[in-house]
């Protein structure tokens, strides 16, 4: 599905939504990028070299691709907020088990009061977000859920979601730096959340024009 300027100088007007299938002639896949994280989904170049395709294969009406777009957005941040708290949720239970276990000068590092206030803040973030998430499902649910909630949550979710995996790699100390880690992962693989779907600058423009 390509997202294709079909009346360049219309502006939003002129995008619009085209099915492409990958056995066109002139379609091509070009190599796997190689990314800091999310190693297990590919992601590469698609070139389309004087690609045909039937009118058929517009997908709604002409320019009305931007239309549908937005329409989808809070939707798609709403998921991307979801992912992001489940890996932050994730990280803080992995460091959780690991504290209690890990020792250092004599005592377990959950005993070490920079460590109970750290994990604290972390707890109390992740019953926020969630709260709030609850709520905007709630409103997908009825149809009701506003562009700017789906920025809120994706702001509050990605940002905040991507400081708890930082505080809680630091506990681990050199091995949170190791691949082998499943921390190290979660770190990598959640910090292009801040930029896909929307990057933490445009949720606070989005959210502005609502103040």
């Amino acid at each position: 599905l390509l997202v294709c300027s079909t009346d360049p100088g219309a502006g939003a007007r002129g995008i619009s939504l085209i099915i492409v299938e990958t056995d066109r002639e002139g379609f091509a896949r070009g190599r796997n990028l190689d990314k800091i994280g999310q190693k297990a989904a590919d992601t590469s170049e698609l070139f389309f070299t004087d690609v045909r395709v039937p009118v058929t294969n517009l997908l709604g009406s002409e320019g009305g691709g931007f239309a549908v777009l937005m329409n989808e957005l809070p939707r798609e941040r709403i998921t991307i907020a979801c992912r992001a708290f489940a890996e932050a949720q994730r990280a803080y239970e992995l460091t959780v088990d690991y504290v209690k276990e890990r020792k250092a000068f004599g005592q377990a590092i959950l005993d070490f009061q920079n460590t109970q206030f750290k994990l604290a803040e972390a707890k109390t973030s992740l019953a926020v977000g969630w709260a709030y998430l609850d709520q905007c499902l709630a409103k997908i649910n009825e149809g009701k859920l506003t562009p700017e909630e789906g920025a809120m949550a994706k702001l509050w979710t990605t940002e905040t979601g991507n400081q708890i995996i930082d505080d809680c790699l630091q506990f681990f100390g050199g091995y949170g730096y190791m691949s082998e880690y499943p921390i190290s992962r979660l770190y990598a693989d959640s910090r292009v959340r801040r930029i896909y779907g929307g990057s933490s600058e445009i949720m606070k423009l989005v959210i502005s024009r609502t103040v």
